[in-house]
């Protein structure tokens, strides 16, 4: 995927949620490797929060980091699964506005590649509240790097042609 190094890098202010109920932030493989690859890549983690696996709990991080000026993009790690428990996906779409669903799409395809079927029982999922970016990824430090490395590096770098996300960035509240 081509980076034009001719075009200006503009770091995002990245916020890392890692739902779970059998983590802490001391013991967070998943979203210590979201914060690695989120700081060597030049962005700012704006902030970086564990919550149980609790609709409300979800969606009440996600709504004051998308009412927080310093966060233009929010990733989760964790509960994007099938079970009873993963309800990710569910909180999510309780606050996204404009889906976008090409991500868990992209997602799973090239999970598919690495884990073949098995890739089904994610529910990776992508959208925007106001001028904020969501991404859900599944809990494992696999899918974390998966997903940042083959897709959110490219579209969270205002160099990636032909787009990115970051380009629309001050397009996105257009009436």
């Amino acid at each position: 995927m081509p980076i034009d190094e001719t075009r200006r890098f503009i770091p995002v202010r990245i916020a890392a949620l890692t739902v779970s109920d059998t983590r802490s932030l001391a013991d967070d493989p998943s979203g210590d490797v979201l914060q690695s690859r989120i700081e060597s890549s030049g962005h700012i983690l704006a902030d970086r929060a564990l919550v149980r696996d609790d609709v409300t709990s979800i969606t009440s991080h996600l709504r004051k980091w998308i009412g927080a000026a310093d966060v233009d993009v929010v990733i989760s790690t964790g509960g994007t699964g099938v079970t009873g428990r993963d309800i990710t996906p569910e909180a999510f779409e309780a606050v996204i506005e404009k889906p976008i669903p090409g991500f868990g799409e992209l997602f799973r395809m090239l999970s598919y590649q690495k884990i073949g079927t098995s890739t089904i029982q994610s529910r990776a999922l992508a959208g925007l509240v106001g001028g904020t970016y969501l991404f859900a990824l599944p809990g494992s430090r696999t899918a974390v790097t998966d997903g940042w490395d083959d897709i959110l590096r490219f579209q969270l770098d205002s160099r990636h042609v032909p787009c990115n996300f970051v380009e629309l960035m001050p397009r996105l509240m257009e009436k």
